[in-house]
């Protein structure tokens, strides 16, 4: 009988902990490259870009540049139906009544454009500038989409340790309101100590509700940067302490700013595109040569004469060598221009190059400094809670009241708050230095995704 018991007991047991392996297997569990990567599949945004640069792609073609001659196949039918009437030289007239007369043809038509001043070579050029621009907007997007999707992994982790640092103060409130209530029912507290231990942890309690809804905020912020199917899907994260690397240096950020950042690439890219479009201008200064050809069969259906059939089955060619001359000088004025355009993409490139060293300069400043607060906010941190162990020691003894103990909790909630926003400013310093210098991707991205724009 106990036996039996025994063998209930264990296969209950059993069952259990099958449970709880299958609970913890369906809750998923996410790093930092796991978010990445699964956003990098789904996200709408990179999906859409990703297609925008197939266009491109697509359209980097030597048939759509020019190179490539034309082909048209055509045939037709067509006819007419007349009367006729002729005076011969003797004075007599002929006429003959709905004379009809029909035509069929079929041909094969080719035209070839063999030179136009180089134009079709600035134009397939172009074309390529143009692949490499998508391409380039792609790693944009995605080192937009990471840099976004890293700031708010980390925003929820921040969000998390303010909510374990308010549930902790909750915890502080709720020791104290026990220890009021045990000495007001002897007599040895009065009624407003009670009344304001339990006013404190009311605020606390509030202020844990408060920040559940900014950890829900910021958990669906996440979930819908990674795209998944269920929005609002409890996923849990693998980290939940932020760590700051302390160890970038500027003067390589900074070369790797100028090699890397594609921002400034797409804007030497548009530098590129402004003197191919130059050129392309200037081809109108040359001639051009064109070549066509045609082999094709007509027949010739007849109702009167001597003839009621002609057939014609050849060949026909032509080569065109034409200048334009004189177009009221409008050729002239868009070189010009081109000409203009050209300057001002380089002086926009000067430009982005010297906005991108101030904008260096500014979160290099504030990653230092964010870096020193949060050396001085670990200390302050210890003196913190040692604070309020000798606090929460003294009012045990009665020896503070409840005004000192909640000055010393304020305190400590306060220390831990300003070291949290220390870690996680400095974080985010660290990803935009990363994402100016073009490193974002290779710094926080999945291995197989670093090369994927």
């Amino acid at each position: 009988m106990k036996t039996g018991l025994g063998m209930k007991r264990f296969f209950y047991i059993m069952a259990l902990i099958v449970s709880a392996a299958c609970s913890l297997q369906a809750q998923r569990v996410f790093s930092l490259n796991d978010c990445i990567k699964t956003g990098l599949e789904r996200n709408y945004s990179i999906r859409i870009v990703r297609n925008e640069q197939q266009i491109s792609d697509n359209d980097a073609t030597l048939g759509n540049a020019g190179y490539l001659p034309t082909v048209d196949l055509s045939g037709g039918v067509s006819g007419s139906v007349n009367n006729n009437s002729n005076k011969l030289s003797d004075g007599t007239t002929e006429k003959a009544n709905g004379v009809n007369s029909e035509t069929a043809d079929i041909g094969l038509n080719v035209n070839w454009t063999i030179f136009d001043g180089l134009g079709i070579q600035a134009t397939y050029a172009k074309l390529k500038e143009l692949q490499r621009m998508g391409e380039l907007n792609t790693r944009l997007t995605i080192e937009d989409f990471v840099a976004d999707l890293s700031g708010e992994y980390y925003n929820l982790i921040r969000q998390k340790i303010r909510l374990r640092n308010l549930r902790s103060t909750l915890d502080l409130s709720r020791e104290r309101l026990r220890i009021v209530e045990e000495r007001y029912y002897i007599g040895s507290m009065s009624r407003l100590d009670l009344q304001q231990a339990q006013v404190d942890f009311n605020a606390d309690s509030s202020n844990v509700l408060n920040q559940l809804e900014q950890v829900h905020t910021s958990r669906i912020r996440l979930n819908q940067l990674m795209a998944l199917e269920n929005v609002e899907e409890q996923i849990h994260i693998k980290d939940s302490l932020i760590t700051p690397n302390p160890f970038l240096d500027e003067v390589e950020l900074w070369k790797s700013t100028l090699a890397s950042n594609v921002v400034l690439l797409i804007s030497q890219k548009n530098k590129v595109i402004s003197e191919l479009d130059y050129k392309k201008i200037r081809s109108r200064n040359y001639p051009y040569v064109k070549l066509n050809a045609g082999y094709g069969y007509t027949a010739n259906w007849y109702e009167v004469g001597s003839t009621d059939l002609q057939r014609r089955l050849g060949l026909n060619y032509g080569l065109t060598v034409g200048i334009n001359v004189f177009d009221g000088f409008n050729r002239k004025r868009e070189q010009r221009n081109a000409r203009i355009q050209v300057e001002n993409m380089e002086l926009r490139t000067q430009e982005l190059e010297l906005s991108l060293r101030a904008d260096l300069s500014n979160f290099w400043m504030a990653y230092r400094n964010n870096l020193d607060l949060w050396s001085l906010e670990k200390e302050n941190l210890v003196a913190a809670q040692e604070n309020y162990r000798i606090a929460i020691d003294r009012y045990k003894l009665g020896d503070l009241s409840g005004i000192e103990l909640r000055e010393a909790q304020n305190s400590l909630l306060e220390a831990e708050e300003r070291q949290s926003i220390a870690e996680y400013s400095t974080k985010i310093c660290e990803i935009s230095l990363l994402q100016l210098s073009g490193q974002i991707l290779t710094y926080t991205g999945p291995d197989e995704e670093k090369a994927s724009y």
